[in-house]
């Protein structure tokens, strides 16, 4: 086990390093390919009519003079090591990990980003312990009463849930229990730090909606797994055996079923930490999801490039966490 989890640490700091590389291939190389200059790619980060004095020096500071590879290095040694900026006489250092200054702000993006992600985090941990809970329980019973009013009526509910787009859902929730009916008026994120009753309250619209959509999922998911673990030889043997139904069901058949939700999981998890960009967006919540929003609206590359290696962390961290706990779920499973 303690080489898989080296060599599976490797790997990811491998397709760590390659993500930097395409998101600086897409936003640095691509450009230059259809023929835009570095002094023309300047000009886009100075007021109108800007003296070619200050084209040069824009052009000098963001490191658009230098060489595409070079430009990836000084970002790559950055967040490992820091950086000083140079502007002139002056410097500014800085610090790990360093992701550099916002092209429009010119503030350091990491501080902005620490900022938001108790925000992205809150909604995510919130929203993923409803449907799991809700989404699996629903699936079992559905699997154990296959074919009866409560299946149809669960599965029904599911694929309209897994249909109806998150900003849909969101809109109609902020217009029912917001508005409508002010049972959650004047929903503003506050710290768990300040008021943690206030916390959840404001997040339990966000949290139920967006659980909505991915409790439907995982009830298609958990149902379909159950159906097949419990026509498995091991159930009928578990049976003659004579163990309690509940034993059965829970320990060797939704056991067994839990490997691919355990997968889709992970990877639902680690994007939703990495910035829920609908829901953020739809609640007005200021986390990891708006910021990116912002900053592509703005081009600015420094927080694009931010958000984009923090995403990738947590779906690589989530993947990894998922694969570790497979053994633990599923005996069945052995690595190489």
């Amino acid at each position: 086990m303690g080489a898989y989890i080296i060599r599976r640490v490797f790997a990811a700091i491998l397709l760590l390093i390659v993500v930097t590389m395409i998101t600086f291939a897409i936003f640095f190389l691509v450009p230059r390919l259809a023929g835009e200059t570095s002094t023309q790619l300047a000009a886009q980060y100075v007021g109108r009519d800007p003296s070619p004095a200050a084209l040069a020096a824009v052009e000098k500071n963001l490191g658009f003079d230098q060489p595409l590879y070079q430009q990836w290095w000084e970002f790559a040694h950055g967040i490992i090591a820091g950086r000083t900026f140079h502007y002139g006489p002056d410097a500014s250092v800085c610090n790990v990990p360093c992701f550099g200054y916002s092209f429009k702000s010119h503030l350091p993006v990491w501080p902005e980003i620490t900022a938001r992600i108790p925000v992205t985090a809150s909604l995510a941990a919130g929203a993923a312990v409803i449907w799991v809970i809700s989404g699996v329980s629903i699936g079992v019973l559905s699997a154990l009463k296959r074919g009866s009013v409560f299946d149809r009526l669960a599965m029904g509910l599911a694929l309209a849930g897994v249909s109806l787009p998150i900003f849909f859902t969101a809109l109609i929730s902020l217009a029912l229990f917001s508005y409508k009916w002010p049972i959650f008026p004047n929903l503003q994120y506050v710290p768990f730090t300040e008021n943690p009753a206030l916390w959840a309250k404001n997040l339990v619209l966000p949290w139920v909606t967006l659980a909505f959509l991915y409790s439907a999922l995982y009830a298609r998911l958990t149902r379909a797994g159950m159906l097949e673990t419990m026509n498995e030889d091991y159930i009928r043997t578990a049976r003659a055996k004579g163990l309690p139904e509940r034993q059965v069901v829970v320990r060797h058949g939704l056991r067994a079923a839990l490997t691919p939700i355990i997968t889709v999981f992970g990877l639902d998890l680690g994007l939703l930490l990495g910035g829920a960009v609908l829901t953020e967006t739809a609640f007005s919540l200021p986390g990891v999801g708006q910021y990116a929003v912002q900053a592509i609206a703005d081009n600015d590359l420094p927080k694009i490039m931010a958000v984009t290696t923090l995403a990738a962390f947590f779906i690589i961290v989530a993947n990894l966490v998922v694969d570790v706990l497979y053994v633990a779920v599923d005996p069945r499973v052995r690595y190489s």
